[in-house]
């Protein structure tokens, strides 16, 4: 469908927002709050080598590939390397040639290790077997070992007796013995060492501990959970545990996108029926914290980093601390076992050279760029291989030359990045100047189904264009002018990826913007196995080599980076129980439950008692603190005129006035169940996908 209507350069709305900083996971206080990052970094695998940590992850048809950052404290990273800058394979495939892709089937699952005075990553490629990435500079360069054989999703163990084990497979786990210079697995080695059926899973983390061999894994059947095996041998037998589940951090799995059954390309047409069925809000699914792994910090403290699916972001990594029982690396702290906190206490830097060194909150990307520089930042990467003949930085511009290309997802030299959440405004200059008929050009997102707003150049002018693949939409603006010739156009894409959609904007004078098109639901995919991506696109859909597009002033905002403001110190407030939408309420016989029309004003106000580092007191208007008198069961939450008494939380930043309050002498929630009726406990493990099971409020 096409809708056609006619601008003026002299209509402008919607006046360009603030800035705001980068989410970073540092609060500033001695405290994270999870994701790590709140961009997509898939499959993570972490080391620690000396006083440095290295997180190694998914970068799939993308390049540079295989990205790893680096960080001296856990919780602020930065993005220092990639193991290769193009795929090294002729395939057409690799380079979106002759409509040939690899989107969700290139590099995976990597595996990052230090040994013999060098850097190893291992990784799988659809088709091509094991890949071995090797350099004594976590910097590179980085030498390329085609290892072939069929060994993914592994985790690779250097062994004290010198030799190199691949662990490998799903529900069935093998074990094969790898050659020392990289040139392939040693044949005849492969065994099983857990047999199918013992509900072990893939995403395999293996490692040795005093002696033990410990092996991490994710399973998805019926629904994800991370497993732990251990043995005294690298071949087994093993046991097997559960070390983390249901951790979802109240956010419940998004809409996945499905294609037809019978469509001629996985990534659909224009127009292919993709469907977006609603997903259950409830259930746990496959996004819960998982597959990753764990490290030991100087100290002496474990932490496990996983993934979790978080929504149209696509997934992001998370930081747990680790409590051993009974020799089991078991996900969370004493008293709630198996759930993590979404925020707690930084690791303790401990450094032979600076003493308690401490590293200033930082986001792992510059996301803006200006392209004033003679190479791009490392937070781009490229759609598949690009054409590096059909695109310069020339001029403090990036110039794309436009190929042939029916559609957004066959266009080569597509530059992408991560999206950015909770909420992001992606801004553009797109320079028009160069573009011949059957040119398209603009800002888009890279997903199934995609979506761009930009400029076509018609046979009759320039026509500014918001298409929706999931609708084969297209809207269009003649764009009239009675002064000059059009030369630049500001493309936006506005995103809410906590609730799964996006809006597109433009501007003619790059302060006034109006929306073009509708908003558009958002998804998560098993195709790209991405996220959104906003992508810097320049194509010809008439199947000719056109002119060229120039973009300039690439910016990234995020309204809700700055979180400083988000515990109410100061405030008198009321809270709100999501799960049965009361406020709570102090009663005059002692408990805290749900407020009634009968009640006075001061028993459901609330105020913060600040006691450093995240950590508050709850105190009632009237003077009364809240405790806990028992072991947490309902009845057990009351309140106290005696300060000393008082429960000391943890406050769990949920974002948009939702928190959590947890008991930092149980590390569980003070919660109320909507179902049951009886008053206020604090024995709540957490938080429901949906948050209504009544662990998670609001401050108003």
């Amino acid at each position: 469908m096409r809708r056609i209507l006619l601008l003026l350069l002299t209509s402008y709305l919607l006046p360009l927002p603030s800035a705001a900083q980068s989410w970073t996971a540092d609060n500033g206080n001695g405290t994270y709050t999870n994701p790590l990052f709140y961009d997509e970094f898939s499959d993570p695998d972490i080391l620690r080598v000396g006083d440095d940590y290295y997180l190694a992850g998914t970068t799939m048809h993308t390049v540079p590939g295989l990205v790893i950052l680096h960080s001296k404290d856990l919780v602020n990273w930065e993005n220092i390397s990639y193991c290769f800058d193009r795929f090294d394979f002729g395939d057409d495939a690799f380079s979106l040639r002759n409509h040939q892709e690899i989107y969700g089937q290139g590099i995976w699952a990597p595996c990052i290790r230090y040994a013999n005075g060098q850097f190893y990553v291992y990784s799988n490629v659809n088709g091509k077997g094991l890949q071995c990435y090797t350099s004594k500079d976590i910097r590179g360069p980085w030498k390329h070992h085609n290892m072939q054989g069929r060994i993914y999703d592994l985790s690779v163990l250097f062994d004290d007796d010198g030799k190199i084990y691949a662990i490998h497979g799903y529900g069935e786990v093998k074990c094969t013995e790898l050659k020392p210079d990289m040139s392939g697995p040693i044949e005849d080695t492969e065994r099983t060492i857990i047999p199918e059926g013992n509900a072990v899973g893939e995403g395999h983390h293996m490692y040795k501990i005093n002696g033990m061999y410990y092996l991490i894994s994710t399973d998805y059947k019926p629904n994800g959970r991370t497993l732990c095996s251990r043995s005294k041998s690298i071949w087994g037998p093993y046991e097997t545990i559960t070390i983390t589940a249901d951790e979802t951090f109240g956010y419940h799995a998004a809409s996945l996108t499905q294609v037809p059954k019978g469509e001629k390309y996985r990534i659909g047409q224009d127009g292919t029926q993709f469907g977006i069925p609603k997903v259950d809000e409830d259930a746990t699914a496959c996004t819960n914290i998982h597959q990753g792994g764990i490290v030991q910090d100087q100290s002496g403290q474990w932490w496990a980093l996983l993934m979790m699916d978080f929504h149209s972001i696509g997934r992001t990594v998370t930081l747990a601390p680790i409590t051993w029982k009974d020799g089991w690396p078991m996900l969370g702290l004493e008293g709630n076992l198996g759930r993590a906190p979404r925020t707690w206490f930084k690791p303790t830097v401990q450094s032979v050279a600076v003493p308690q060194q401490q590293t200033a909150p930082h986001a792992p990307y510059q996301r803006n760029e200006d392209f004033n520089g003679k190479t791009l930042g490392r937070v781009w990467q490229w759609n598949h291989n690009p054409d590096d003949t059909k695109w310069s930085l020339k001029n403090g511009r990036l110039r794309l030359q436009s190929m042939p290309a029916e559609q957004l997802m066959w266009a080569r030299n597509t530059l992408t990045q991560r999206a950015i959440g909770p909420t992001s405004i992606v801004t553009v200059e797109l320079y028009v100047q160069g573009m011949k008929e059957g040119d398209v050009a603009g800002l888009g997102n890279i997903n199934v189904p995609c979506s761009w707003i930009g400029v076509e150049q018609g046979h009759y002018g320039l026509l500014l264009r918001c298409f929706e693949q999931a609708t084969n939409d297209t809207v269009t603006l003649g764009i009239a002018s009675c002064d000059a010739p059009l030369q630049k156009v500001w493309l936006r894409l506005v995103g809410d990826f906590d609730n799964d959609k996006a809006h597109y904007e433009f501007s003619l004078n790059g302060k006034y913007y109006r929306p073009l098109g509708r908003e558009m639901p958002l998804s998560y995919q098993l195709i790209t196995f991405q996220g959104s991506r906003p992508s810097l696109f320049a194509f010809n859909h008439k199947g000719m080599r056109g002119g060229y597009a120039e973009f300039d002033n690439f910016t990234v905002q995020e309204p809700k980076a700055d979180r400083s403001g988000n515990i109410p110190y100061g405030k008198t407030f009321r809270i709100i129980n999501l799960g049965t939408g009361k406020a709570m309420a102090a009663l005059e016989h002692g408990l805290v439950y749900d407020a009634d029309s009968t009640m006075s004003e001061k028993q459901t106000l609330f105020r913060l008692v600040d006691k450093g580092q995240g950590k508050v007191i709850l105190q009632c208007a009237d003077g009364r603190y809240v405790f806990c008198a028992g072991y947490g069961l309902a009845g057990d939450v009351r309140l106290t005129t005696d300060e000393s008494k008082a429960e000391v939380f943890l406050w769990q930043d949920y974002l948009d006035h939702e928190f959590m309050l947890m008991s930092m002498r149980t590390h569980r929630y003070i919660g109320k169940s909507p179902t049951t009726g009886s008053p206020y406990s604090m024995d709540f493990p957490g938080a429901d996908p949906a948050r209504r099971n009544g662990a998670v409020l609001r401050w108003e």
